[in-house]
Formats: C-alpha cells, sequence, structure tokens
C-alpha cells in the first residue's frame, strides 16, 4: 500500500498567509471607514488602495523571506564543504554522534561515517539535513511564495469591499460586508483546518473570531474619534 503525504506546505502556508490577511485587514479597514463616512466611494477608493498596496507588500515580503531561505542555506553548504575539508576528523566525530542517537554501534558509526567521506556531496547533504536540520529550498521558491501571497490576499481582499460596491450606503454596504466576510472566514477556517490537519471546528471559529475583533475594534475606534 503506497503512503500518502502532503507535499505542498510551503505553497498552503502561503495561501494562508496572504488570504487571512487579505480577508481580515481591508476588513478591518473598511469597517473603520464606516464609522467615520456615510458614502461608499471613499471606502472603496481606500480599499482598492490598500488591497494594492497590500499584496505588493506581503508579496514583497514572501520573496524576501524565499530568498533569505535560499541564501541561508547556500551559505551553510559552503560553510559544511570547508568543514569536511579543513575539519575532516571533527566532521567524521560528528557524524558518528547523529548514528549514534539511532541506537548504531561504534563499529557501525565508524564504517558508516568513513564511507560517507568518499562522497563529499552525498555527505554534505546529509550534514545540512541531519546536523543543520535544513532541507535544500527550490530555486524557484521566492518568486512562487510572492505570487501566491499577492494574489490570495488579492482574492481575500476584494470578498469584504465587494459589497460596498452595491449600497449606497457605509452602513448598508457594512452589514453584507460583515455577512459575506463572515461566511468566508468561517469557510476559510475549514479549508485551513483541512489542509493543516487541525481540528475543524476550532479552526474556523478561531479564523472568524479574530476577523470580527479586528473589523469591531476598527469601527469602534473610528466611531469613537469621529463624534
Amino acid at each position: 500500500m503506497e503512503e500518502k503525504h502532503f507535499q505542498s506546505s510551503e505553497k498552503v502556508r502561503d495561501f494562508v498567509i496572504g488570504m487571512s490577511d487579505g480577508l481580515t485587514v481591508p476588513f478591518a479597514l473598511a469597517a473603520g471607514l464606516t464609522g467615520a463616512v456615510a458614502g461608499t466611494e471613499i471606502i472603496i477608493t481606500a480599499g482598492l488602495a490598500e488591497i494594492a498596496a497590500g499584496s505588493i507588500a506581503m508579496g514583497l515580503g514572501g520573496y524576501l523571506a524565499g530568498r533569505t531561505e535560499i541564501e541561508h542555506y547556500d551559505a551553510e553548504e559552503k560553510r559544511e564543504y570547508e568543514e569536511i575539508r579543513n575539519l575532516h576528523e571533527v566532521e567524521i566525530a560528528e557524524t558518528k554522534e547523529i548514528f549514534a542517537a539511532y541506537g548504531l554501534n561504534d563499529q557501525l558509526q565508524e564504517t558508516i561515517a568513513r564511507e560517507m567521506a568518499k562522497h563529499p556531496k552525498a555527505w554534505v547533504d546529509f550534514m545540512m539535513r541531519f546536523e543543520l536540520g535544513l532541507e535544500r529550498p527550490d530555486k524557484n521558491r521566492a518568486l512562487q511564495s510572492a505570487f501566491i501571497i499577492a494574489v490570495s490576499y488579492i482574492i481575500g481582499g476584494l470578498i469584504p469591499l465587494s459589497a460596498y460596491f452595491f449600497s449606497e450606503t457605509s452602513l448598508e454596504g457594512l452589514k453584507y460586508s460583515c455577512g459575506i466576510t463572515l461566511l468566508c472566514l468561517f469557510a476559510f477556517g475549514i479549508v485551513k483546518s483541512k489542509l493543516t490537519g487541525q481540528p475543524v471546528l476550532k479552526s474556523a471559529f478561531r479564523v472568524t473570531v479574530i476577523g470580527v475583533l479586528a473589523a469591531a475594534a476598527a469601527f469602534a475606534l473610528a466611531s469613537l474619534l469621529n463624534q
């Protein structure tokens, strides 16, 4: 029987980051502006501007994080190659320690470590994974991360803002926006739980509550300052 494991955790993480912020931040902004203005034009304009700026900022953050991960791995890999050349016996000892942690006896540790030392690339790959806990990142990871985060942020942001396009007043738009966004937040929480293996209701309610609190705080603050 073939084992099945989830292979796209990084892409899912990017989707979750972009969508959760996209649903929450523009929703809170629109709710806050509703507490200060009666018309929808300013809310729509500000909301679209925020979505554009937010998607770029979030996408750039994802890109920089991906590049940093790649650069960090490359730097550690270079250092590891230098160590197996200049500190050969030290690396042999460290390799043996790794196998000792898995219960191998001294003879097997010595044999396997010496055999691995004959193949520098495989040895470095082994040490990167088991000594440093690093997996080789995808070279396309940075661009993929930026794209997924930015697009999911835009999609998430347009959901709460869409209600204002078809409403005459900001309060009317807020009512529809609340209904649409809360349903989407709850649905997003369910999807997130399925992708990450978390309890369904717990994840759905947590995502929804965060969105409600953010919007309520923004609306209350704007209403207070506008008095």
